[in-house]
């Protein structure tokens, strides 16, 4: 099959309508082959903010139809899998499927060679069902029963179906470990791309902390400003909106300043201006903290998940941050004392040395190399 002079390859990916952390992966794999076709469940980017994926016609699933898909495409989550697998994968010897949901359900034959880029398992199906149910208000009643049974079936459905992948590849060492626990499989780990030319060293440190996030409740914001609230003498900016921000503002003092949503030039600036960047989630690789670092600003962060594998942390020659290991006020603001307690260690150029190690140029290589490796091993 790979003896053509011309390789079919399909790009599947979860579902399209921003542009976070996982399409900045997919807009790197179209660097690497600019002339794939690419599949999602839906298609909701809007003209003129098409072109991390070249602008491609996307080929979508029955669910781009459905009513309200746009705002309510996670309630057709029982749906995915059938829709994921109507998918006409056939006519490519090479799958990629960018996946932290249902895009790995792709069916692909024994000639065609499947790569997953897994951004993690099903989170809210696998291990952190309680969390999950739990913030939906879905913890106990008819309701909650209805949503375990569809989470057990989707469980059953996930783990069948990582059969169909012939090589997976994690965002992180933590991601891997999950994918072995949850499939019984190796994968193999090349961190995700981070824009360090862009989040760059630049500007003067001026006396602010700063949090920047999505305000969904696995973020723990509302956790970061109550810690600062009970810090008077210290400056909070907070950066980000979502349905945690009421909660946020409910206890915040007036040290603390909310800027919601910004774009990525005021991001930036203020990346480059703080003190320290404050990150409180369990995340399976975190590339705002990364961003962080690329501007020269170190990070206080909790001890779990990807942070572990990007975050330098004392008694290291060249520290880049430090950690806090309970998702607590109490924890943040000791580890906010340890930091201004050794503040002159963390240097910006070693904060910056250390993201350069995610930089794009770097995932594209690595990626390359496996693909082709992965292509003359599956051609043998």
């Amino acid at each position: 099959m790979f003896r053509k002079l011309v390789m079919r390859i399909a790009i599947v990916h979860d579902w399209l309508l921003t542009y976070a952390g996982a399409e900045r992966v997919l807009e790197q794999l179209f660097q690497i082959y600019p002339e794939a076709d690419l599949f999602s469940v839906v298609d909701f980017i809007p003209d003129g903010k098409r072109d991390f994926i070249h602008n491609k016609k996307v080929k979508t699933t029955f669910i781009q139809n459905l009513p309200a898909a746009k705002r309510y495409y996670r309630h057709y989550l029982p749906l995915m899998p059938i829709a994921i697998e109507q998918l006409d994968l056939s006519g490519y010897d090479l799958v990629i499927s960018s996946s932290h949901a249902v895009a790995k359900g792709a069916l692909t034959g024994p000639n065609q060679l499947h790569i997953c880029y897994c951004h993690s398992p099903m989170r809210y199906a696998w291990d952190l069902q309680h969390q999950y149910l739990a913030e939906a208000g879905l913890h106990k009643g008819v309701k909650s029963l209805l949503a375990r049974t569809m989470l057990h079936y989707m469980r059953l459905w996930d783990y069948r179906t990582a059969n169909g992948v012939d090589q997976f590849v994690a965002n992180s060492k933590f991601i891997a470990q999950r994918i072995r626990k949850t499939y019984g499989r190796e994968a193999t780990v090349l961190y995700p791309p981070v824009d360090t030319d862009y989040f760059n060293s630049g500007g003067k440190k001026e006396n602010f902390y700063l949090t920047a996030s999505r305000m969904v409740p696995y973020k723990k914001m509302p956790l970061i400003v109550e810690a600062f609230t009970q810090m008077p003498e210290k400056q909070l900016i907070v950066i980000g909106d979502g349905p945690e921000e009421r909660a946020c503002k409910r206890v915040a003092g007036s040290n603390v300043t909310f800027l919601g949503w910004q774009p990525t030039d005021v991001l930036k600036d203020h990346y480059q201006g703080a003190k320290a960047f404050v990150f409180a989630a369990e995340e399976d690789f975190g590339i705002a903290p990364v961003e962080a670092q690329a501007c020269g600003t170190a990070v206080i962060a909790f001890g779990k998940g990807g942070v572990l594998e990007t975050i330098i942390a004392p008694p290291a020659e060249k520290p880049t941050g430090l950690f806090f290991y309970e998702q607590t006020t109490a924890a943040i603001k000791g580890a906010v004392s340890q930091f201004e307690s050794m503040e002159q260690q963390f240097r910006p150029e070693h904060c910056r040395e250390n993201a350069l190690r995610f930089n794009p140029a770097r995932f594209r290589d690595e990626f390359s190399v496996f693909c082709r490796a992965a292509i003359a091993a599956h051609t043998q």
